[in-house]
């Protein structure tokens, strides 16, 4: 059985917009990947309040959409890739695969559905547990990939090398 991969987003919610802003996600080997996303002209409102979030940033500094669904693609073909289950992983993830007018090549399924035996309450104090325990920022996406890879390593989900 191949290892489960992660996948966690970082978006911006205001009353003017919802958009993601970065986006991490494991690969077959447990090292992520993560990017900035540039934003699509579609997700920025012209009179949008983003309160402190750097736009300008975004835009210079950010993946193209375009490279980020190619790199998808080949990372996470025709899998289930597992969110934490507390953010609108699928709808941000269908803005960025909709924005070019694609499909993601893979479904998203909460943690609770590969962690079978826990409340999805106990699963969520311990993925912040393990953020604490760490000494990682929870709003980083790189930092909620490793709590859930971290996570599926305690309950047995890699075999050992």
């Amino acid at each position: 059985m191949p290892a489960p991969k992660f996948l966690d987003i970082e978006y911006c919610q205001t009353d003017d917009a919802l958009f993601p802003t970065a986006i991490a996600w494991s690969l077959e080997d447990g090292q992520m990947k993560t990017v900035v996303i540039a934003p699509a002209e579609e997700w920025l409102p012209d009179d949008g309040d983003f309160g402190d979030l750097d736009i300008p940033y975004l835009e210079e500094q950010g993946v193209p959409l375009l490279e980020l669904i190619q790199e998808l693609h080949q990372d996470l073909p025709d899998q289930t890739i597992y969110v934490d289950g507390l953010d609108p992983d699928e709808i941000l993830m269908d803005m960025i695969f909709s924005a070019l007018e694609q499909d993601a090549p893979f479904e998203i399924a909460p943690i609770a559905e590969l962690i079978t035996g826990m409340s999805s309450e106990v699963l969520e104090d311990r993925r912040r547990h393990l953020l604490f325990e760490e000494g990682l920022e929870p709003q980083l996406p790189e930092n909620g990939v490793y709590a859930l890879l971290l996570m599926a390593q305690e309950a047995g989900l890699f075999a050992d090398d």
